[in-house]
């Protein structure tokens, strides 16, 4: 299973910079989408029908605004939208896609960037999340999580760890909630395969930030550990620029 998680910064708007065009070169059978800023009713869904894709939709309840899809070329036996926890669900945050014994979760999780109510809300969210997981993993231990986690794990994650030291999405509770992550039995893909610096998934629309990779890795696939037999391929695709974020692959064997 070849699996694709990218936040398009509105799915409208990426369609309009060559999303479309970019699927139909089949660079995954699952694409994980976040900040979709969109539901089902205004976007022309009829091209990922044409592309062979079923697709599954949580919108945000507020318009223009976060929410989560999954485009799939394998049909899922389970489809879960939301993870019961009301504010995470009125903001389209979570949506579970179960395939066999594999359970994929895509996630958009808090960014805590527009001050110190969202930044309490993320670390509450991020402990419901954790919650979940832990609960889940007992009946469903082959997990797949994907999505925009707003958090640099390690100094080797964002280009600048001295001055970012105080920046949401590097503080040290929320790099403390990854090690915990980590720890409790899941796999960074991406560096099980990559040692390198200067690799990373996001840019400010600032200061030219992107063509001087001046950036943040803060999207993620990771795995619980019952599927590390099963990695074969993981990668940042640095190049593919439809957002301010690019997509992060990872290729599971059968």
């Amino acid at each position: 299973m070849r699996i694709v998680s990218y936040n398009v910064n509105g799915l409208r708007s990426a369609m309009t910079k060559g999303f479309t065009e970019w699927l139909a070169e089949n660079p995954a059978d699952v694409v994980c989408l976040q900040e979709i800023k969109a539901n089902k009713d205004n976007v022309d869904f009829q091209q990922f029908d044409k592309l062979g894709f079923e697709h599954y939709w949580f919108p945000a309840q507020k318009k223009g605004y976060s929410g989560v899809a999954v485009l799939t070329r394998v049909k899922p036996d389970n489809v879960q939208y939301g993870n019961g926890n009301p504010q995470s669900d009125a903001e389209g945050r979570f949506i579970r896609l179960d395939f066999g014994d594999l359970t994929l979760i895509n996630t958009y999780i808090p960014s805590g960037t527009s001050g110190e109510e969202r930044q309490a809300y993320k670390y509450q969210w991020l402990d419901e999340f954790f919650a979940y997981l832990t609960e889940l993993r007992k009946t469903r231990p082959n997990l797949v999580v994907c999505g925009d986690y707003n958090i640099c794990h390690k100094p080797i994650d964002i280009h600048d760890p001295v001055s970012n030291k105080n920046s949401t999405g590097f503080l040290p509770e929320e790099r403390a909630w990854m090690d915990k992550l980590f720890a409790s039995g899941f796999v960074d893909t991406f560096r099980h395969f990559n040692p390198d610096p200067h690799q990373y998934s996001w840019w400010s629309f600032r200061a030219n930030a992107r063509n001087n990779n001046k950036g943040w890795r803060i999207d993620y696939i990771n795995v619980t550990s019952p599927l590390m037999e099963k990695l074969k391929h993981a990668e940042i695709y640095q190049q593919v620029k439809h957002s301010d974020h690019c997509p992060v692959y990872l290729e599971l064997a059968d």
